[in-house]
C-alpha cells in the first residue's frame, strides 16, 4: 500500500493527463483517475494514457467509480464513493486480483467498508475542498485521531488514507493521528512547481516512517 495517493483534477493550467504526469514525476506512485462529470467515452482515452504513464513509472493506477472500465482499460483497481456501486458487488465483478477502495466520512463508514471487503479506505474530508461537490462534514485532526483509535480497537486492519483539502504543511500533523496515508489533488496542482511540491511531500512521508 502506497502512503501517498494523487487524485486527478482538471485546472486552468493542467488537464487530467498532465496533472497525473506531474505527480508521477514528483515521485508519487499511486494515481487515481477521477473525471467526475465526464462520460465513459471521454474517460477511456485518458485512462489508457494514464495507464501507460503509470506502467512507465511503476505506479498503481486506480479508476474512480467506473468498475466496468477497470478490466477493459487494464487498471489496478477502482475507488468507490458512497453513492457508487457497493464494494461487495464490485468484488464479484473484479475478483480478488484488483484493488477496491471505499470512501468514508465516519467511523461507521470505515467499519462498513472494511467488512464489505475494501482493500483501503479514503477517509475525509480533512477540511473544505473545492475539488469535490456535495461535501460531507469536515473531519479535522481530532476526527482522524478518534476514527483511527476506534477503528483499530474494533479490528479494522486495512489502510486508512486521509483526503480532502490537504496541503503539504498539513501532512506531519495528519500522520500524528495514526492515519496510514495521504491523498492529494488541488494542493499539488495549484503549487508554483507541482513536481517539486510532490517531491517535498514524498520526502516528508519517507522521513515519517
Amino acid at each position: 500500500m502506497h502512503r501517498l495517493q494523487f487524485i486527478t483534477h482538471s485546472t486552468p493550467r493542467y488537464d487530467y493527463l498532465t496533472g497525473a504526469e506531474l505527480a508521477l514525476q514528483g515521485g508519487c506512485r499511486w494515481i487515481q483517475l477521477r473525471m467526475k462529470d465526464a462520460t465513459k467515452e471521454q474517460i477511456i482515452p485518458v485512462a489508457q494514457k494514464v495507464k501507460e504513464l503509470c506502467k512507465h513509472y511503476g505506479a498503481k493506477f486506480i479508476i474512480d467509480d467506473h468498475v466496468e472500465l477497470v478490466t477493459s482499460v487494464g487498471a489496478d483497481g477502482v475507488h468507490l464513493g458512497k453513492n457508487d456501486m457497493p464494494v461487495v458487488e464490485a468484488r464479484k465483478i473484479l475478483g480478488n486480483g484488483k484493488i477496491i477502495g471505499a470512501t468514508a466520512n465516519t467511523l461507521e463508514d470505515v467499519i462498513s467498508g472494511f467488512r464489505s471487503g475494501a482493500d483501503y479506505i479514503g477517509c475525509g474530508p480533512f477540511r473544505f475542498t473545492r475539488t469535490k461537490q456535495n461535501l460531507s462534514p469536515i473531519i479535522g485532526l481530532d476526527g482522524y485521531r478518534s476514527i483511527m483509535q476506534e477503528a483499530r480497537s474494533m479490528g479494522v486492519t486495512i489502510p486508512i488514507v486521509a483526503i480532502g483539502g490537504i496541503g503539504k504543511d498539513d501532512v506531519p500533523d495528519i500522520l500524528q493521528t495514526g492515519i496510514d496515508g495521504i491523498a492529494l489533488s488541488g494542493s499539488v496542482l495549484n503549487a508554483a512547481d507541482p513536481i517539486r511540491e510532490m517531491q517535498e511531500i514524498v520526502d516528508i512521508l519517507s522521513g515519517a516512517q
